[in-house]
């Protein structure tokens, strides 16, 4: 499957994740290796309540949580007429592009999983390549862990010979000029939903009730770099439809 040699079972997982989630095991049905499910707390403030989204990919008994999507490092115009705009991208967040296929499965499997419609509030469309941007938290504080950036030793490699090199973190390779670019590859994230609700009543699935899902990026693993994305180079309105 693309050039690396693995069993039909993992080609056929590994073909669904990367082409943008699409059925390619028979089912009519949100995919039973593939299970979404969150647990809901109250913080003690505020009418949100939080949770972890779990997002379990069974491949032979191993999880996979990567997507395929490509990662924006590009300078932005972080002044307009005096104005910020764009603050601390590449330090605290930056754009992540995904096909809108993927989003709309990730979206799908959520339902199934946890019985909420998700809210696309503040997500960007490319209607000229089908691409969603969405807006990816990373770790900064010192205390945490920051998101790790690695790129393809060899390009040409295939099978169990395709190896990463580790470049630092997202941050320390957002800094260097010549890496600021639009880079394809696969990344990991952790994904937290919110819901609204009151601080005595934990919130249920109700018609019309929308969550709001956040993506933190953990990790990206690149292929290199791409010019078939247009980046975003300023801040988009805050709702697009």
């Amino acid at each position: 499957w693309r050039g690396n040699s693995v069993p039909e079972k993992e080609a056929k997982a590994l073909r669904h994740v990367f082409d943008n989630l699409q059925d390619h095991f028979g089912h009519q049905r949100p995919d039973p290796r593939i299970r979404f499910s969150a647990n809901l707390t109250y913080p003690g403030h505020g009418p949100m309540w939080v949770g972890d989204l779990d997002f379990m990919y069974d491949i032979n008994g191993d999880i996979a949580v990567w997507l395929d999507v490509c990662v924006d490092l590009t300078s932005k115009l972080i002044h307009k007429h005096g104005q910020p705009m764009m603050k601390d991208y590449g330090k605290t967040w930056l754009y992540v592009y995904l096909p809108q296929l993927t989003l709309d499965k990730v979206i799908s499997y959520v339902k199934a999983g946890t019985g909420y419609d998700v809210s696309t509030e503040g997500t960007v469309y490319d209607p000229n390549r089908n691409l969603v941007a969405i807006k990816a938290k990373l770790h900064h504080e010192s205390e945490q862990p920051k998101p790790s950036f690695w790129v393809v030793k060899d390009k040409d490699a295939s099978g169990g010979d395709i190896c990463f090199s580790r470049m630092g973190s997202v941050q320390e390779v957002n800094a260097l000029p010549h890496q600021q670019h639009v880079h394809r590859g696969v990344g990991i994230f952790s994904v937290t939903m919110e819901v609204e609700g009151t601080p005595n009543f934990q919130p249920t699935p109700r018609e019309g009730e929308e969550a709001n899902l956040s993506f933190t990026l953990v990790s990206v693993r690149t292929w290199g770099i791409t010019d078939c994305v247009a980046p975003i180079v300023h801040s988009p309105p805050d709702k697009w439809s």
